[in-house]
């Protein structure tokens, strides 16, 4: 059965490289995208998203308008060097769009067309969708599933020493979200996603076929990716290729049986200092845990079968391009 996915995003490069999984996947409908602040401005988020429109040709799915601030009220900082200064990599978006569009409120529609039918996959700062459990507490009762990249537990955050930058972007909301969801929140978190790995052979050999086929959606994966691989190189100079966290989020929304999970009790810490933005779990062997939210956080996946599954899913753009 096809999954109906609401998407949350910032709309860096790992976040364009999940939404052209999402298109080339037969098994994924977007029936709406949320563009958040994040690796780039709410403002480039929401070009990066009808630039993607534009070349995929699906002018369908509607594009609401997200957060532009953290809720904990400091300027977002962004994220030039990971995603190129528009999120694309070297890409230059050319294509005019109202920026100053505010249309949140349509997310509830989309919401109450398909009860218990949407899957929220948020793979940003989580302001937006805590914002949508303030705003419509009874309508976000109707969603079927929440996905969240976010969070490292028992491991090394990216931005600080022990905080992931989603959760650390906006640590207040993702508490709100981790607290309100009356159905266990599925995280796929750094230090699993990190395990995404994605060699620069492998997008040679699709960039090869894309070219072969000439699929104007396909030719963007590899200036993207090799943009961010570089980035990633020169950080971790022993690394054979890049992560793409993202995707693997919306891989796991259809490949349940190849993620493993574990129910725990989950909180981020919001006290400024060194902890902030730090994601704990408790996975204490015991039966009395700490008095958090349970929630269900991935701790392995199927690597072969991902990177089997984006490669050929990746290739699904000759018969898909053009068919919206």
């Amino acid at each position: 059965m096809v999954k109906k996915v609401l998407f949350f995003s910032d709309f860096g490069i790992d976040d364009n490289l999940a939404i052209l999984y999402a298109f080339f996947n037969k098994e994924i409908k977007i029936v709406g995208v949320v563009a958040d602040y994040g690796n780039v401005s709410k403002q480039d988020a929401l070009r990066n998203a009808a630039y993607i429109q534009e070349l995929t040709g699906i002018r369908d799915v509607p594009v609401f308008a997200g957060a532009e601030l953290p809720l904990t009220g400091n300027p977002p900082q962004f994220y030039p060097d990971v995603h190129g200064a528009e999120g694309l990599g070297p890409i230059i978006p050319e294509i005019d769009i109202d920026l100053s569009l505010e249309n949140f409120h349509g997310i509830k529609d989309v919401i109450e067309q398909n009860p218990n039918e949407i899957i929220i996959v948020n793979v940003g700062r989580l302001t937006s969708l805590a914002t949508a459990f303030i705003l419509y507490p009874e309508t976000m009762k109707k969603v079927k599933e929440f996905y969240l990249m976010g969070g490292a537990f028992n491991e090394p955050g990216n931005v600080t020493p022990v905080a992931e930058a989603n959760f650390y972007g906006d640590p207040y909301a993702a508490n709100i979200v981790l607290n309100q969801t009356a159905r266990r929140v599925k995280i796929i978190p750094l230090n699993v996603t990190s395990g995404s790995i994605v060699t620069p052979a492998l997008i040679n050999e699709l960039d090869t076929y894309y070219n072969s086929v000439g699929s104007k959606v396909g030719k963007l994966v590899k200036p993207m990716f090799d943009y961010y691989y570089k980035f990633y190189k020169s950080r971790t100079p022993k690394l054979t290729g890049a992560p793409l966290h993202d995707v693997l989020t919306l891989w796991a929304v259809v490949n349940e049986d190849h993620v493993t999970y574990r129910d725990v009790p989950v909180k981020v810490i919001v006290n400024v200092g060194e902890a902030f933005g730090q994601s704990i779990g408790d996975f204490r062997n015991m039966v009395d845990k700490a008095e958090f939210p349970f929630h269900k956080v991935a701790v392995n996946f199927n690597y072969p079968e991902f990177i089997k599954d984006f490669f050929q899913t990746m290739k699904n753009s000759k018969s898909t391009e053009g068919n919206h």
